[in-house]
């Protein structure tokens, strides 16, 4: 949905800042049992980040020497999330609303992705958001392809919900996604 300049609710063919779930039946194993934020979904396509597949961990220094941040003292450690087969080296964060930068798309309320060193340097600095996910890669979709695959039934949508995404098992997402889905009578 959006929203237009006198605040009406509108609605809208498009996923922005919504939850997209993978169907039990997922025919494309690299995305069974997934929910991907929404980040981008237009007639150009759509770009999504896979929230509930972490892949390694491991301290935040070694990150960000990995990402050429050397500059940074940090501690701690950090958790990072497989966010598609596409572009697998692009890192993304996905995180609350209180962190803001230049560089960072409002998709939801509550919730923005950052691509940048600038969030990284953030959180090594303690002055990051406050609750966050670092991801590799993301999921892409070419115009109409979405569409098509939602209308064969492989994906369904929800509301985003901070909830889902930054707190519980990881390995729960899904699952508590599928139990929010509506059912069409």
């Amino acid at each position: 949905m959006s929203w237009d300049l006198l605040g009406a609710q509108q609605e809208s063919p498009y996923l922005n800042g919504q939850l997209l779930v993978a169907a039990p039946d997922m025919p494309d194993p690299r995305f069974a049992e997934t929910v991907i934020y929404m980040v981008r979904h237009n007639q150009d396509g759509a770009m999504g980040l896979i929230v509930n597949r972490p892949m390694a961990e491991g301290p935040l220094v070694s990150l960000l020497r990995a990402l050429g941040i050397e500059d940074e003292p940090a501690s701690g450690e950090a958790v990072i999330h497989y966010g598609g087969p596409v572009d697998p080296t692009k890192v993304f964060v996905v995180h609350s609303d209180d962190y803001i930068a230049q560089s960072t798309t409002r998709a939801s309320q509550g919730v923005s992705v950052t691509a940048s060193a600038e969030i990284m340097r953030a959180i090594a600095r303690g002055n990051g958001p406050r609750q966050s996910l670092l991801l590799l890669g993301y999921a892409g979709w070419a115009p109409g392809q979405l569409e098509a695959e939602i209308k064969q039934g492989g994906w369904f949508s929800i509301p985003a919900d901070k909830s889902l995404i930054f707190e519980g098992d990881p390995d729960t997402i899904w699952k508590r996604a599928l139990d929010r889905r509506k059912i069409k009578t």
